[in-house]
């Protein structure tokens, strides 16, 4: 059985087109926050230039559990998931298997009454937005999730998808060049250039591209390119576990997660099994520098995540990462082109001992293949998504742990904001500015 997981480095490159002189709009970053950008500017007449470091989809965007997920959305993120959904359907129909869109349902398991309580609180925002979303007794769960055991009850949104996202991904970068995108893998971004005071163009390792609009959509990066451009934002990366199994019976169609694992079904006939809300972090320099501002996130998830001393060399907020260099030098971005940590193989066999706690009559999940990626995070877990205080320069970073489902309506929203156009949303919750106006941070749902 051939099983499906994150690309690589040892991929070959797809995209392997060279950066021109010019363009309209330069993109950094190939996760689907910035192809699906890209495909939006040209669709809408823009000469665009994305510029990946590594490979497409090298990154989150292809190591995540492809939920396509309304549920348990921040209030202010929800309008642009509902948006993202239908994007996601038009893009099944355009592409076909390779997006693999389910409308499965996403389902989030209650150990207890206070659980319950916990995803009760969630409906209303489901009803402003007319979703399908409501509760299931320890009866109504049994009728989806037979010969369970452990919860007694569910919060649960039957409209919700899954996809299959390394293969996903690299279609719609397809879709991108095809509309006219030129995509340069293999090709990072050292810095931006200014002129009279607004973004002028980057400096890539293979030359300059001027451009009066630019899109930072680095993921895990981002903070670190944009501090050598003289803009600081507070965002930290934690590691996330992630497995796949091998081929199971059917016992569920969609996505379901408590707060020990979390599965998906798969198109290969396996699951993807997670460790749940658990993650590890590497204390860094950023760390320090960022520490009040993610004080009250700390403090409400510090139980599910390790910690440890230093990051492997050469990640984003290793001690030995360079914070400074010219358009010159060697980049970080170059050092490291696919940021591709172990799997923490500890969490993995923890989560098939709960899975097999939770589901006795199939016992531990063999395992096919485990991967990790790092996970951008803001202080108050949703994005960035504005302009920079450098006018023409845009960021949309720091998604959290949920940039693939959203991904198409970031994508549509972002295009629409560097052209000037109404993006049909409040972005007010994303702005730049917040975590250095004086905002009081406002934790996203923990469910």
């Amino acid at each position: 059985m051939k099983t499906g997981g994150p690309i690589t480095l040892a991929a070959p490159a797809r995209f392997p087109a060279t950066p021109p002189a010019q363009a309209d709009v330069v993109i950094i970053g190939g996760g689907i926050a910035g192809v699906m950008t890209a495909l939006y500017l040209a669709e809408a007449g823009q000469r665009v230039t994305l510029c990946e470091k590594g490979r497409i989809a090298g990154e989150q965007s292809s190591r995540n559990w492809g939920w396509v997920r309304q549920q348990g959305r921040d209030p202010g993120e929800l309008p642009i998931m509902v948006e993202a959904l239908r994007l996601w359907q038009g893009l099944d129909q355009r592409l076909g298997e390779v997006v693999s869109l389910r409308r499965t349902g996403t389902t989030y398991l209650a150990a207890s009454e206070a659980d319950l309580a916990s995803y009760e609180s969630w409906l209303p925002h489901a009803r402003a937005h007319g979703l399908d979303t409501h509760l299931l007794g320890r009866a109504e769960l049994d009728q989806i999730l037979p010969n369970a055991t452990g919860w007694v009850g569910a919060l649960t949104t039957p409209s919700d998808a899954r996809a299959e996202p390394w293969t996903a991904v690299p279609a719609i970068a397809g879709l991108a060049a095809d509309a006219g995108v030129t995509i340069c893998e293999d090709c990072a971004v050292r810095g931006v250039e200014t002129s009279g005071g607004r973004i002028s163009g980057v400096v890539t390792e293979k030359g300059r591209i001027a451009a009066p609009l630019v899109l930072l959509a680095g993921g895990a990066w981002s903070s670190l390119f944009a501090g050598n451009s003289g803009l600081w934002f507070p965002q930290l990366s934690v590691r996330a576990t992630v497995a796949a199994t091998e081929e199971m019976p059917d016992f569920h169609a969609g996505n379901a997660a408590d707060a020990g694992f979390a599965f998906r079904r798969r198109t290969d006939g396996g699951y993807t099994l997670a460790p749940g809300i658990g993650h590890d972090f590497w204390i860094g320099p950023a760390a320090f520098r960022n520490l009040r501002a993610f004080l009250p996130q700390i403090r409400r998830d510090l139980s599910h995540t390790r910690l440890s001393p230093a990051a492997p060399k050469g990640f984003p907020d290793a001690w030995g990462t360079a914070r400074r260099w010219g358009a010159d030098d060697v980049s970080p971005f170059e050092r490291m082109r696919v940021l591709d940590p172990a799997p923490n193989m500890a969490r993995i066999e923890r989560l098939r001992g709960d899975f097999a706690a939770a589901f006795p009559k199939l016992g531990k999940p063999a395992i096919a293949r485990a991967w990790a990626g790092m996970i951008d995070v803001t202080p108050d877990q949703v994005p960035i998504l504005d302009e920079s205080p450098i006018p023409g320069f845009f960021i949309a970073t720091g998604l959290s742990g949920h940039g693939f489902g959203i991904g198409p309506g970031i994508g549509r929203v972002m295009a629409d904001l560097m052209l000037g156009k109404p993006v049909g949303h409040d972005l007010t919750r994303f702005r730049f500015a917040r975590f250095s106006d004086g905002s009081k941070i406002e934790l996203g749902p923990s469910i």
